[in-house]
């Protein structure tokens, strides 16, 4: 199954730094809070991959027409 992308550029990098960091947070500081570090790297796999299923029923898109 193909997935259109709907996540531009920016949208992409701040998902992705901001389920590393998550993702470390909830590894390190807070020893292993499973919640923090699952939800981490879900917002840096949607920012990796370029699609978000939340914004689907929405009809969002941050991605710039071509």
């Amino acid at each position: 199954m193909k997935f259109k992308k709907n996540e531009g550029r920016i949208d992409r990098a701040l998902r992705m730094i901001i389920g590393l960091t998550l993702f470390s947070v909830g590894l390190f500081a807070l020893k292993g809070q499973i919640l923090i570090m699952v939800f981490g790297l879900f917002l840096f796999v949607v920012g990796l991959i370029g699609f978000c299923p939340v914004y689907v029923p929405f009809g969002i898109t941050t991605r710039k027409k071509s």
